[in-house]
């Protein structure tokens, strides 16, 4: 990703928070860079007024998961999302991952509760196809993390457990916290958060009714 990615990072915060998946300065997104920095959302910046400087420069260790300010840092005064080393650890284990999403919407917080443990079976639908899933009758699930209020500690047990099992699909939920995805491109990573919450929305949907979902 050679071009600033801000703008199209704006473009997509405006429209999800639109969409009530980023309520207030809620959720985080961010942009990977060619030196391997990444551009994330600061922290507690209303998600639907965003402007370029509404954003923090990080840089990665890829051997420690960790991030750091970058030093050029033109804005030392802002403070990267909360949920900064969750995305060091999506783009310390996925090296072609190129943008990361984390959205809180009110279907991906339901369906982490629709089972006890940690991992939530998808219905075989149509829609997998946009994950990459091209399977006759597809058994996939997604892995779903506890909630901790220390955020890194999150980030650690998603680096441990996928350094072990790699996740089927480029999605996570975080029990009772929100969603979230990565891809290699921004425009891919858009496409992927909207589909999983089409596919959480169905799920929602057929519990009303009494469907099998499994």
């Amino acid at each position: 990703m050679s071009s600033d990615p801000r703008p199209t990072l704006i473009a997509a915060a405006r429209q999800f928070y639109q969409m009530g998946w980023m309520i207030g300065t809620a959720g985080n997104l961010s942009a990977r860079m060619p030196d391997g920095s990444f551009w994330i959302t600061a922290s507690g910046c209303p998600k639907g007024q965003l402007i370029t400087d509404d954003f923090v420069l990080m840089n990665l260790d890829t051997c420690k998961s960790e991030a750091y300010l970058a030093p050029t840092q033109s804005h030392p005064q802002k403070r990267p999302s909360a949920e900064t080393s969750i995305h060091a650890a999506i783009y310390s284990l996925f090296p072609d991952a190129q943008a990361c999403y984390h959205v809180h919407s009110i279907e991906n917080n339901l369906v982490s509760r629709f089972i006890i443990g940690d991992a939530l079976p998808l219905p075989p639908l149509e829609m997998l196809k946009g994950l990459g899933v091209w399977e006759e009758n597809p058994q996939v699930v997604i892995p779903i993390f506890a909630n901790h209020l220390e955020v890194s500690q999150i980030a650690d047990e998603i680096y441990a457990r996928f350094k072990t099992t790699m996740p089927q699909v480029p999605v996570l939920l975080i029990r009772d916290h929100g969603v979230t995805v990565w891809a290699s491109s921004l425009e891919g990573v858009s496409n992927y958060l909207e589909i999983a919450e089409y596919i959480f929305r169905y799920m929602v949907a057929g519990q009303k009714i009494g469907m099998e979902l499994g």
